[in-house]
């Protein structure tokens, strides 16, 4: 097979700027400007509606970052509709969203995305603005229907990944402070690829980092990359977060092995699926916590092929395979945290 750089120039743009953006926590949400939102009420704004409810629990899902401008003249937020987005949002989805298919009814609506090149002019709290401004007014907006429209009462599980984690971190901090009684119907929140740091948490004193694989109403966080990244050099990590081993689901910093991991998925060089449909591939990434970075650590992928590293940020850096690598621990684990919901 031959050397495969991650996901392309484009989806390396992504990790720089979406976490450069996230330098400081995020602003509480209840104090964002009101913004015109999407319209949720049509289904042609959401990436998938299930078409039965055979499952006791929902997943809402944002996906990362899918657009960047193809004509400089294009406005700086792109259309709920724009084709790029649709397209890479649905890739997003398979090889993230995916992963709670036999668990949970998915709903995962489109939300409105900042240009990548307009963002890199901007000042970091610019930035973060930026990104607490329409993205997170769709993202909220989408959720609040699904909570009126489709939810039903059902316990729901939040999943997202890098800017879409950055945002689902928004809805956290607002939403679920203003509506207790539908956080109470939270079994967890899979908030990869962006940092939850202990700062964030005081801040926000209704929410909590999970401690181990049983407990529930809880964020579950981390960011994965190989031994060989020096401290302080991984752009898509933040100072002082927190990270849990998505292995074994604990805190400390023993090391899960890659014979204890239930199965990864691999990507082709587009960033969709190998062979076009999840298949466990066993024995291949292994986990430890690193507190001092934050992040978790694999040191049994081969970085020269998975993640070569470009001018753009060094190699060892696995962020597009924080899902793919866990892909079947992570389906596990939602698993039993729902059993446990239910059982408490």
């Amino acid at each position: 097979m031959k050397t495969i750089k991650i996901i392309s120039i484009f989806f390396t743009l992504v990790l720089i700027l979406t976490f450069q953006s996230c330098v400081n926590d995020p602003i509480p949400l209840l104090q964002l400007p009101q913004q015109d939102v999407t319209d949720y009420s049509k289904p042609e704004h959401w990436l998938t509606i299930p078409t039965s409810i055979d499952k006791e629990v929902d997943v809402f899902y944002l996906y990362p970052t899918a657009w960047q401008k193809v004509d400089p003249n294009e406005p700086n937020i792109c259309a709920i509709d724009n084709p790029i987005m649709l397209k890479y949002s649905k890739i997003a989805f398979a090889r993230q969203a995916t992963a709670f298919q036999t668990v949970a009814n998915i709903y995962a609506p489109y939300y409105r995305q900042l240009d990548l090149a307009s963002r890199a002019t901007m000042t970091n709290d610019q930035q973060e603005q930026d990104v607490a401004g329409i993205p997170t007014s769709d993202a909220v907006a989408a959720f609040d229907y699904y909570i009126k429209h489709y939810n039903n009462g059902r316990p729901f599980i939040l999943a997202s990944h890098s800017l879409g984690s950055n945002v689902m971190a928004y809805l956290l901090s607002g939403y679920m402070k203003s509506y207790p009684r539908v956080y109470s119907r939270m079994i967890a929140a899979y908030v990869i690829g962006y940092s939850i740091t202990p700062e964030y948490l005081l801040r926000n004193p209704h929410l909590k980092f999970a401690q181990g694989p049983d407990d529930i109403g809880v964020i579950i966080s981390y960011n994965t990359q190989s031994p060989d990244v020096a401290p302080g050099t991984n752009v898509v990590t933040l100072p002082g977060g927190i990270a849990i081993n998505p292995i074994t689901w604990t805190r400390d910093q023993t090391l899960a092995t890659a014979a204890q991991n239930l199965g990864s998925i691999l990507l082709n060089s587009d960033g969709t699926i190998a062979a076009g449909i999840p298949n466990p591939v066993m024995n291949f990434a292994d986990a430890r916590v690193d507190k001092t970075q934050g992040v978790v650590i694999c040191s049994t992928v081969d970085e020269n092929k998975w993640s070569p590293g470009s001018g753009t940020y060094v190699k060892g850096v696995y962020h597009s395979f924080d899902y793919p690598f866990y892909y079947y621990n992570i389906r596990a684990n939602a698993a039993n945290r729902v059993a446990k919901y239910f059982g408490k």
